[in-house]
């Protein structure tokens, strides 16, 4: 009894191993080949349209033969592939250092297995079309066209060259763009020294139109100041000549209606100067016509004995 449960155990192991190993999912986001020996039984949740239009989908659990057969797998999804940076010679002559990337679905994946077999030998292929293609369009466009011009014009026709060489791989090229297009770091260092270099030079220029500038506002704030002190000096010595000529002309019509004060008015500013708080000397005689005031209120002087 023991024996013959023994065997059933075993029995349902060996079928439970075999089920197992029966047995494959295919996801919604792969697709599969079943190989048997080697050679193609069937594709599973392959990317392709039926009668109606509509993506053949088959995903989900599927069947095998232990051992005799095997299933491949290939992603379904959009896939991505950088290239190298590469240094490419425009048709101008100048040098451009390109970092492009290229976004492909594999849509055969029966062609895929037979010419590749792999992801890793397939993204190899792809970049070497890719940067071949890269340089052949490039090479065959101006820097201008390349950084501003014809940028997605020049992105299509390489999409489309590098998509001729994928089809044979089983592979569809989606899209094809640079991430980078720079001048090499010893061109962009000369052109930052010359672009320097001339802003320096601006820079200089414009200080030198400034200090001329300055120059000709300060002179000509100067001649102007010099005109207008020298204006003023004319117009101050006028004002002052007249105001002597007005004083004089008081003093002579004073002098004409009363001699006798004009004469004593004169003599107390004489006074008033010869004999100030300084230390003044006078040498004269007291009888002097000077002092004639302090001799005779009337200023006459008395007449000699």
């Amino acid at each position: 009894m023991r024996t013959f449960s023994a065997i059933v155990v075993v029995i349902l192991g060996l079928a439970a191993a075999g089920l197992y190993m029966s047995a494959y999912m295919v996801r919604q986001t792969e697709q599969a080949i079943l190989l048997q020996f080697g050679e193609v039984k069937n594709v599973i949740n392959e990317y392709e349209l039926d009668s109606q239009g509509r993506f053949v989908n088959d995903a989900g659990l599927n069947w095998k033969i232990p051992v005799v057969q095997e299933v491949v797998y290939y992603d379904k999804r959009v896939l991505d592939l950088d290239s190298q940076p590469l240094e490419v010679i425009v048709s101008d002559q100048k040098r451009l250092v390109v970092d492009a990337f290229l976004r492909y679905r594999i849509t055969n994946p029966l062609k895929f297995y037979q010419t590749v077999r792999n992801e890793m030998i397939a993204r190899q292929r792809l970049g070497n079309v890719l940067e071949a293609s890269v340089r052949s369009v490039l090479g065959a466009a101006t820097f201008q066209d390349v950084v501003r011009d014809k940028r997605e014009a020049l992105m299509g026709t390489i999409r489309d060259q590098v998509n001729r060489e994928a089809e044979t791989l089983g592979v569809n090229v989606i899209d094809v763009r640079i991430k980078r297009a720079d001048l090499p770091e010893a061109n962009s260092e000369a052109i930052y020294r010359r672009m320097q270099t001339e802003r320096e030079r601006e820079a200089t220029e414009i200080r030198s139109e400034g200090n001329a500038a300055a120059n000709r506002i300060r002179a000509t704030a100067d001649r102007e100041a010099t005109v207008i002190k020298a204006e003023a000096t004319r117009k101050s010595e006028q004002m002052r000549g007249e105001g002597d000529a007005e004083r004089n002309r008081v003093f002579a019509e004073a002098f004409g209606k009363d001699p006798e004060f004009f004469a004593f008015y004169r003599s107390m500013q004489a006074y008033e100067a010869g004999l100030g708080s300084k230390d003044t000397r006078l040498v004269i005689t007291p009888d002097t016509e000077f002092f004639r005031f302090f001799n005779n209120p009337g200023g006459t002087t008395s007449p000699a004995n």
